[in-house]
């Protein structure tokens, strides 16, 4: 649905086939209109059902008691008989793309970003309009997901950390069964599918299943929570590269050599649970204790926090803060660049968001 309109108490006719029909009626009851479906075909429970009329006459009269005509599929000899009978009266003619109708649906893997609404992209809310079915994740924007995808049902396979509550395989039996069965999926994730997202594996269950996969790229923590907080991954002179590494497991011997002599910027998700480990490690291969590290906890929302210490002492202050998951470890010389002020920074980008500003 793309109109300006307030719809709330509005009667909208949805003209087309149920199934090719179901995300406009969907959108429309959710924006307030009292919707009716005009086919030859039972709708969805609660959506009244009219016959299509054969006449200019049948059509006027039908148009007459409601505001607003969408046209999803109306049968070709129809159409005219519609324009007709909406131009002699007040009713509005919008229309809508068909939902999927075929055998086997598709399934989106959709980045949503940090978890804050306005760096979510364009092509994500596209990809959850679409949806017959979202299965979510709990560090994505989930706020709003009823809004964003009217006619899907919602699902949510959050991980927590140490608490997986559906397995992984069993997240890429869903994703396959659903699609399967025909129906529109939209996988979305925090940050981007393929950091750290395990957007690859779904990727790989799907293809082997031949269901079609689209990725729908997403704003990746690894650079929005240092930005947040003040801290450019790469500054020019300073920090010519970054790496962005899982902290999820600890790093073996080779990796932690490989990381403390790698210079630049050293960005780890997932990796509270594993800090002491990392920093002593590093502090072992030749990092110097003095190196700036940034602990950016709960980026974007209104408990954001930035903890700053040394790569030496940041056992103690994280200790001391409280630190806790999900936070992003940021450690090179760009963290001396961070803001002082993190809840400033939130609240100069939501007035930017706010219309009028």
């Amino acid at each position: 649905m793309r109109l300006n309109l307030d719809l709330d108490h509005r009667t909208v006719l949805v003209i087309g086939s149920p199934r090719a029909s179901r995300h406009a009626i969907a959108a429309y009851r959710a924006a307030g209109a009292s919707v009716q479906l005009v086919s030859g075909q039972a709708g969805p429970a609660g959506v009244r059902r009219v016959d299509p009329p054969g006449s200019l006459d049948g059509w006027r009269g039908l148009l007459s008691a409601a505001d607003l005509a969408v046209l999803v599929e109306p049968d070709t000899a129809s159409e005219p008989m519609i324009a007709e009978a909406a131009s002699v009266g007040s009713t509005w003619i919008a229309r809508e793309p068909a939902a999927a109708t075929a055998p086997i649906g598709s399934v989106a893997l959709v980045g949503g970003g940090p978890g804050i609404e306005d760096l979510m992209t364009t092509g994500a809310v596209a990809a959850l309009r679409r949806a017959d079915v979202v299965y979510f994740d709990r560090l994505g924007p989930r706020d709003r997901l009823a809004e964003w995808a009217p006619g899907a049902a919602l699902i949510d396979v959050g991980k927590a950390p140490g608490h997986h509550a559906i397995p992984q395989q069993e997240i890429e039996r869903m994703l396959v069964d659903s699609a399967l069965a025909g129906d529109t999926v939209v996988r979305l994730k925090g940050g981007d599918p393929f950091v750290f997202g395990r957007g690859g594996e779904e990727l790989a269950a799907c293809r082997a299943a031949g269901i079609p996969v689209t990725v729908v790229p997403g704003v990746s923590s690894a650079v929005a929570a240092p930005a947040v907080a003040g801290i450019p991954v790469t500054y020019r002179e300073l920090s010519r590269m970054f790496t962005v590494v899982s902290g999820h497991a600890p790093l073996d011997e080779p990796r932690l050599g490989h990381l403390a002599g790698l210079g630049g910027t050293l960005v780890v998700l997932m990796g509270v649970g594993t800090l002491p480990h990392l920093s002593a490690g590093l502090i072992r291969h030749g990092m110097r204790q003095d190196t700036p590290i940034a602990i950016v906890e709960r980026a974007y929302s209104d408990s954001q926090r930035t903890t700053i210490a040394t790569v030496g002492t940041v056992l103690t202050a994280a200790e001391e803060a409280g630190v806790r998951s999900p936070a992003v470890i940021v450690i090179g010389e760009v963290v001396r660049l961070a803001q002082d002020d993190d809840a400033s920074v939130v609240e100069l980008l939501r007035q930017a968001a706010e219309p009028g500003l």
